[in-house]
Order: C-alpha cells, then sequence, then structure tokens
C-alpha cells in the first residue's frame, strides 16, 4: 500500500524519532510499504517520519541493485574527507542544493528480526544513509547549508508550493 509523504512545513519531520522496540508484522507491513511507496515515488531512500511514523527506521534502494533495512541505526565512524553531492528528498519536492557531507561511515543497525549489523559505505550508499538517518533526528538536507542559501531553498519550495495550490484550487466547479 502506497503510504503518504510527509512535506514540508510538517512538524513531524523535525521531531527525533523514538527506537523501535517491536520487531513484529506490523513493523513488517510498514517496511513493505514503505519501499512500495519509495518505488512509485522514484526516490531511492525514505525515513519512518517521512510516511508519519516516528520511529527510527529507514529504508534504501538504489537502482534495484541495493535494497536494505535499517532499524535504530548508530552512524559510529566518518571520514574526515568532505564530499559535495546534489541533494534533494521527497519531502521538499522540487529543491536540490549541493551538500557536503563525510565520504565513508560505518553504521550499526537492526534488521527485521531485530539482529544487529554493520555497514561500511562509501559513495552514494554512505550519502544516503546519512540523508535518512538525519530525517530520524529531525534534520533536513537544507539544514546542512549555510543559512542564506537554506533561506533562498526554503523560498523557492514556498513559490513552487504556491504555484502548486494556486493550480489545484476550484471556482465554480471549474479549475482555474
Amino acid at each position: 500500500m502506497k503510504l503518504d509523504i510527509v512535506t514540508l512545513p510538517n512538524n513531524e519531520l523535525r521531531q527525533e524519532c523514538q527506537k523501535v522496540e517491536n520487531f513484529d508484522e506490523e513493523l513488517e507491513v510498514l517496511v513493505r510499504n514503505m519501499f512500495e511507496t519509495l518505488r512509485i515515488s522514484s526516490g531511492i531512500g525514505l525515513a519512518g517520519p517521512q510516511v508519519n511514523v516516528s520511529k527510527k527506521v529507514f529504508i534504501v534502494l538504489i537502482d534495484d541493485e541495493i535494497e536494505r533495512v535499517f532499524i535504530n541505526p548508530e552512524i559510529v565512524e566518518t571520514s574526515a574527507d568532505l564530499v559535495p553531492f546534489e541533494e534533494g528528498c521527497l519531502s521538499v519536492p522540487g529543491v536540490f542544493a549541493e551538500v557536503l557531507i563525510p565520504s565513508k561511515i560505518t553504521v550499526y543497525a537492526q534488521d527485521l528480526k531485530g539482529k544487529r549489523f554493520k555497514v561500511e559505505a562509501d559513495n552514494i550508499l554512505a550519502r544516503v544513509i546519512q540523508h535518512e538517518n538525519d530525517h530520524l533526528n529531525g534534520k533536513l538536507f537544507i539544514d546542512r547549508v549555510s543559512e542564506e542559501e537554506k533561506e533562498e531553498l526554503l523560498c523557492q519550495y514556498n513559490k513552487k508550493q504556491e504555484k502548486k495550490n494556486r493550480k489545484g484550487k476550484i471556482f465554480h466547479g471549474r479549475k482555474k
């Protein structure tokens, strides 16, 4: 089942998530629905708060080659070198910015059965893990740029949303 994606300015995106305690069928259904939502939305990562679930869970789907579930993740090591990459987000649609983040990371997490695992990641996988992990801590990619750039990005986003809302308004039974 496709889930609704939460977008700015929804406060759910700014909350720190709770640790997952129950590794049950409900969690499996959530993750399955998150993957369906991600595929339909053409994204590469999706976190709990983006679908209005304040739990420490995110998924990664890169070119149908890498399909991973991260529950209660902890990034325990990051490289000192920072690399630029243009990021976007399903929760801030239509806005992109170049963001600097560590090129390599080590993360511990749990799978759907609660079993702990370790991933050492670089390149796109490291980027997606860090982006989605930020969501679990109430942080968005726009928080990783300068305040000036962030204001500009929010202004772009708000203009796009206003335009979208104007297009969808109905006057006297007709779309205007």
